[in-house]
């Protein structure tokens, strides 16, 4: 292959695409998934596209663009599983056509398809095209933000309009601080390389009102909720400000923890955090971090890739200090991440290539033995025709992909991507969502009793029976509140097993149905098991008051 032959790596964009797309056919998995899908569907339901509802109360934490876009695709295509992924897989793919623009700009075409590769494969990408939340959209959209920003360099008054929509859209999915990874890699590259007057152009104090103006359907939306109604209970208080809370608890009240939301900070969890997430890449990317520190390795690059990694070192730096950390939140620099490991990749030979193409086909070897003992350890239906494909797709990456080449090591390192999304997407996902009870429950009663009234009882954590269940779910937090709702006709209730002595004692209740439960996104030895599957799992009820 020559060095401007791209073939592979469109097909390989292709090839990874495709394996996403049974992603989109799978349950929606609690907990923050079903939730932001149930209050997508308060939204239709309730036909109140300004107040966020969660749990039958008002719902103050993130902005809503998030639940905007969930809430439009039900209206297209109504209320399902489907609508409600298919949203942030366009957004995905929108990201990696972006990230594709902007490394093909600063660089060459090349470096743009090498990184949309590693992109579009990287672990937590993979796993964030089923378990949907809100981190696939800040990610395209900060990224779509620092690309217009970037062409508009050149003078181009649109890229500005475009660049603050995106920044905004970024902003009304997670909070001000995505501004960080947007600004942060400009002004730096701007104080790096003597561009002072960049800092007073008007053009980029217009893109800073125009944000503003983009973010004021939220403005207004937290506005009327809470603050012309201070009598509402939120976080255990009244006299809660939504705006407040927007420009500053829900962002400096976490990074401090002094806000309503508190955390853990561990200045180590993105290290290890990455390791795995950022699979099969990680290890090249670490490679190429360290890589940059010394001078001779950034000698021959754009200046602009000082906006690249010092966006990504900010971003990254801030969120290790921060006090509130999770997993996911890495996800919104694996633009940046990519790119620098297409940079590294394209620059290896010799003594580093080789060791790489044993690093990389190591991983693939390992993965795929792991998941294979996996199909085994779980006790499916059909463990050998998994790891029959399994066996496949890796004979194939070697069969297809051959010699000590930088290609090789891309194609067999996607390759892995492939195998581990069939078996996620096919067979292990849906294997473990029979054992959310909440949406199980929930398509259940939609079947059987499609007139139901339904309703949750001492248990705050029902989302995707919220979700899955037909029309608007009541959250009883007492039997009080049952009390006051027990004689309404088709009452069925949605119980753990703590509660079902008193409901049969003194209510006369009715088993209809009874459905297995475990937190499926936090896996265990002894649940992953077939053999103690059963000493771990929980029941939950749904039942019929006479």
């Amino acid at each position: 292959m020559n060095l401007k032959d791209t073939t592979l790596y469109k097909f390989l964009i292709v090839l990874l695409v495709l394996t996403s797309i049974p992603a989109l056919f799978g349950g929606v998995m609690e907990p923050d998934g079903a939730l932001y899908a149930s209050m997508s569907k308060n939204i239709i339901l309730l036909k109140d596209w300004f107040n966020l509802y969660g749990r039958g109360a008002d719902w103050l934490d993130k902005p809503h663009l998030t639940f905007w876009l969930s809430a439009i695709s039900f209206k297209i295509l109504g209320v399902s599983a489907f609508a409600y992924k298919l949203p942030n897989f366009l957004a995905g793919m929108l990201g990696a056509f972006y990230l594709y623009k902007l490394a093909k700009d600063i660089y060459d075409e090349k470096i743009g398809f090498i990184s949309s590769v590693i992109f579009l494969s990287a672990l937590h990408i993979i796993t964030s095209n089923f378990d949907v939340r809100a981190e696939i959209y800040i990610t395209t959209f900060t990224l779509a933000s620092i690309y217009h920003y970037y062409k508009a360099h050149e003078g181009s008054f649109w890229h500005i309009v475009a660049g603050s929509f995106f920044a905004a859209c970024a902003i009304l999915i997670k909070g001000i601080f995505v501004l960080i990874p947007v600004f942060a890699g400009f002004i730096i590259y701007w104080l790096f390389t003597k561009q002072y007057k960049q800092l007073w152009q008007a053009k980029w104090w217009i893109a800073i009102v125009l944000i503003f103006i983009f973010i004021t359907p939220e403005l207004y939306s937290l506005y009327t909720q809470f603050d012309l109604h201070p009598e509402k209970i939120v976080f255990n208080r009244t006299g809660v400000s939504g705006l407040k809370f927007f420009f500053w608890d829900s962002q400096f009240g976490r990074f401090f923890n002094n806000g309503p939301i508190k955390g853990k900070g561990d200045i180590s969890f993105f290290l290890h955090t990455t390791l795995w997430a950022f699979l099969p890449w990680s290890i090249l990317f670490y490679t190429a971090a360290i890589n940059l520190f010394k001078k001779k390795n950034r000698a021959d690059l754009a200046p602009e890739s000082i906006m690249i990694w010092a966006s990504a070192a900010v971003t990254f730096l801030i969120f290790s200090l921060s006090k509130f950390q999770l997993p996911h939140y890495i996800l919104i620099v694996f633009p940046q991440f990519s790119i620098i490991t297409a940079l590294y990749l394209k620059k290896l030979e010799g003594k580093g290539l080789k060791i790489f193409f044993t690093v990389q086909n190591g991983l693939l070897i390992l993965v795929f033995a792991l998941l294979s003992a996996l199909s085994l350890f779980y006790g499916f239906e059909n463990p050998y025709l998994i790891i029959g494909i399994l066996i496949v797709i890796m004979a194939a990456s070697f069969l297809l992909f051959k010699g000590i080449k930088v290609e090789t090591i891309i194609a067999r390192s996607a390759f892995t991507s492939v195998g581990l999304m069939l078996f996620l997407f096919i067979f292990f996902y849906p294997a473990l969502m029979k054992y959310q009870s909440g949406s199980e429950a929930g398509e259940w009663l939609k079947k059987n009793y499609p007139t139901a009234k339904p309703a949750v009882l001492n248990y705050i954590d029902a989302f995707s029976f919220d979700f899955y269940a037909p029309g608007e779910v009541k959250y009883l937090y007492s039997y009080d509140d049952l009390d006051k709702i027990k004689n309404i006709q088709n009452l069925i209730i949605y119980v753990p097993e703590s509660e079902l002595p008193k409901l049969q004692g003194e209510y006369n209740a009715e088993v209809l149905k009874s459905f297995e439960y475990f937190h499926i996104t936090k896996l265990t030895g002894k649940f992953l098991n077939a053999k103690t599957r059963n000493q771990v799992l929980e029941h939950f009820y749904l039942v019929k008051l006479h």
